[in-house]
């Protein structure tokens, strides 16, 4: 049975409307990295990164999964083997799609997170400083995300699916992040064939196998039919 192990990041959602946070304009643009996607941040600001995500998590909520979403949902059900999809994103769309096999390794929007007690819950659509844990009532919440400076979720999981991948894939991903942009890496050394589906290089292209440069709404589907196809 074949292994594919998918990396998605901002670029794949980005035709949903959902920009990354180097698109111009975009909600990121307007804060500093620092501000809102720290633990420093939190600890300084902890209103404006409430209101940061709470409307990150209106935007999500409104948006719609798009073809590439579609595509590896499509994968995942007509797939002989195995299909798992790694994801940097925190909006949700590939399950709206259709996706069971998802790893959230930077969390999502629609989680909180006791930064006391560490129980997770749906987030209500609205955090604010002093809400309460409703497992231990500390007012300790905070968003389920993964901020700049802490370590990603699943990690022990994904290095063992990397390391049993027949195929790798990253889509939609600047290669910059790490300890994601050395996972081409990773499935390269235990004999995957690897793939970067992407809007223009990333940081790491060179390290791929095979390259499919566009939109994800086009290459995506073009890379999910040629698999179902051989």
């Amino acid at each position: 049975m074949e292994n594919i192990v998918i990396l998605t990041g901002a670029g794949i959602s980005a035709e949903s409307g959902l920009g990354t946070f180097r698109d111009e304009g975009g909600l990121w643009s307007q804060h500093r990295i620092e501000d809102v996607a720290t633990p420093e941040g939190f600890a300084r600001d902890p209103a404006l990164v409430h209101r940061f995500y709470n409307a990150r998590r209106v935007q999500a909520a409104a948006a719609q999964a798009n073809a590439a979403h579609h595509a590896l949902a499509r994968l995942e059900a007509a797939f002989a083997g195995q299909v798992t999809i790694v994801t940097q994103n925190v909006d949700g769309l590939h399950e709206a799609a259709g996706s069971r096999r998802v790893l959230h390794m930077h969390g999502t929007l629609s989680g909180a997170l006791c930064a006391a007690c560490g129980h997770r819950w749906t987030a209500p659509p609205e955090m604010a400083p002093g809400h309460p844990c409703p497992a231990c009532k500390a007012p300790a919440a905070r968003p389920d995300v993964v901020w700049f400076g802490e370590m990603p979720y699943h990690m022990e999981e994904i290095w063992d699916l990397l390391r049993g991948a027949d195929i790798f894939a990253a889509i939609g991903t600047s290669g910059q992040v790490y300890p994601a942009a050395a996972f081409v890496q990773d499935a390269a050394r235990a004999g995957a064939h690897t793939v970067e589906i992407n809007l223009e290089p990333s940081a790491v292209v060179s390290d791929f196998a095979e390259t499919r440069f566009g939109k994800a709404s086009v290459e995506v589907p073009r890379w999910v039919a040629a698999l179902l196809a051989q």
